[in-house]
């Protein structure tokens, strides 16, 4: 059983002892730092103008099994903090970050653990702008938790609570508003898709998207209940049950979710796989050919978004791994387009987070103006391959000196070091860094043929090991 604690919020599998596990009592403490991080930032409540200048929090979960669970105990912890709480219940993470904008609210936690099984679950925190923590104050909240240094509220400045049910309409309404998605161009296509929405809340609001766009569909794995049918990270070795739906040849387009929605994956019309790496390279293209300018991702994406941004004109620039590090890259640079290789879109004309709706109506929206295929679509943009490999982690392992090693032996290569160690070869490069959310080293390679890029990555590995 595991219990992570970093920057970007708490993670754990459910169940066990205390400080090991994401249990009441973590979940208690964690989100009181938080309550109480955010009460000393001051000026609280002063956008939101049904709270007479409460602090007030956004609440949003995904599906999972221990969502109700977990979300009890935060939203009465922080009602005991003398905070009101807006729920918004089953949401996407990106409706829960628009919903934090919309309500004016002073902050956000989503109950999510994104991509991992079921017995996880995870609190992600939000600032006032919707956005997640910057890593100074994700630490003050870190400090805050240790320190244990908690007053709550008297009986008579206890918060109030109010259920919301229209933050998925906010969200839908946000995507159909945005100049580039077209939405008279998707109508007349007429697309066909399959969604998997594994068992989350993306087949709560997917298909009220989808309808909006006039787009005929076909859900798999739409029952909310977080009993996933499947892996639920959204890689190819687990999609095979849509893979082979979308060979039967009755569909356009198929479209692959994680259960908070904010990664996207796409499947050609002949069942394989867009490429994950390629939902943003290929959103990124059709805003820039729309709206000239720079774009961000991390250091373990795909070459193929430098390339297409330099095709268009634009410079690319690359950030650490994390979302909050890739949204203030992208305010550094003015990019008009950025996100993460894992599906990530993150597009600031409607906010700075990563966000699978917007994905789906500008890839829409580029089909239905280029009058292509996804896979005819696919066979414009450069062919790199990335393998995706993991090095598990022991107790007494020694991260810094392992990216020590690599880094020295690779000396006479391009190497940086700002998260992790990426060696950047002429024709293909190999990422190593310790994640954000397991215990596990991530090495990411990437070349022109998945053969090279799975021999770099079991030559480091190899080197790694000893």
């Amino acid at each position: 059983m595991s219990l992570i604690k970093s920057i970007s919020g708490i993670r754990g599998t459910i169940g066990g002892p205390t400080g090991d596990t994401l249990n009441p009592l973590d979940i208690v403490k964690f989100t009181t730092a938080y309550a109480t991080f955010i009460a000393r930032k001051g000026n609280l409540g002063a956008k939101a103008e049904f709270n007479h200048h409460r602090p007030t929090i956004v609440v949003g979960r995904d599906a999972r099994i221990s969502g109700f669970m977990v979300d009890s105990i935060v939203s009465g912890t922080l009602l005991g903090m003398g905070f009101d709480v807006v729920n918004i219940g089953l949401a996407t993470t990106p409706t829960t970050e628009l919903a934090v904008i919309t309500l004016g609210a002073d902050g956000g936690i989503i109950i999510t653990a994104s991509h991992n099984p079921r017995q996880w679950n995870a609190l992600k925190l939000l600032n006032d702008q919707g956005e997640f923590l910057t890593a100074k104050d994700g630490a003050e909240v870190l400090d805050i938790a240790a320190k244990e240094d908690f007053v709550y509220a008297d009986v008579d400045h206890l918060g109030r609570y109010l259920n919301c049910d229209e933050a998925d309409q906010w969200h839908i309404d946000d995507v159909l508003s945005l100049d580039l998605v077209d939405v008279e161009a998707i109508k007349a296509r007429k697309f066909r898709v399959c969604v998997d929405a594994i068992n989350s809340v993306g087949g709560i609001i997917l298909p009220k998207l989808l309808d909006e766009l006039g787009v005929e569909y076909t859900i798999l794995n739409g029952e909310p209940t977080g009993d996933f049918a499947h892996n639920p990270e959204p890689l190819e070795k687990n999609l095979q049950g849509i893979m082979t739906e979308m060979k039967t040849g009755k569909y356009d387009l198929g479209i692959v979710v994680d259960p908070d929605v904010d990664r996207l994956a796409f499947i050609s019309e002949n069942g394989v796989m867009f490429g994950e790496e390629y939902t943003l390279v290929s959103v990124a293209d059709y805003v820039l050919a729309n709206t000239p300018g720079n774009t961000v991702s991390n250091l373990s994406s795909t070459r193929a978004l430098r390339d297409v941004t330099e095709k268009r004109g634009g410079k690319y620039a690359a950030a650490a791994v994390g979302e909050v590090n890739v949204t203030t890259k992208m305010k550094e640079v003015g990019a008009v387009i950025g996100g993460e290789g894992n599906g990530g879109v993150i597009y600031p004309e409607s906010h700075y987070g990563r966000d699978a709706l917007v994905g789906i109506g500008l890839f829409l929206s580029h089909l239905a103006h280029t009058g292509l295929t996804p896979s005819q679509l696919r066979e414009t943009y450069p062919p790199y391959f990335i393998a995706k490999n993991r090095i598990d982690l022991t107790p007494d392992t020694d991260i810094d000196a392992i990216l020590r090693k690599v880094k020295e032996a690779y000396a006479d290569q391009q190497v940086n070091d700002i998260d992790g160690v990426k060696i950047d070869f002429p024709d293909k490069w190999v990422h190593l860094r310790k994640s954000n959310t397991e215990p596990i080293i991530r090495v990411y390679s990437e070349a022109h043929t998945i053969e090279e890029a799975e021999a770099l990555a079991q030559e480091l590995m190899a080197f790694v090991k000893g």
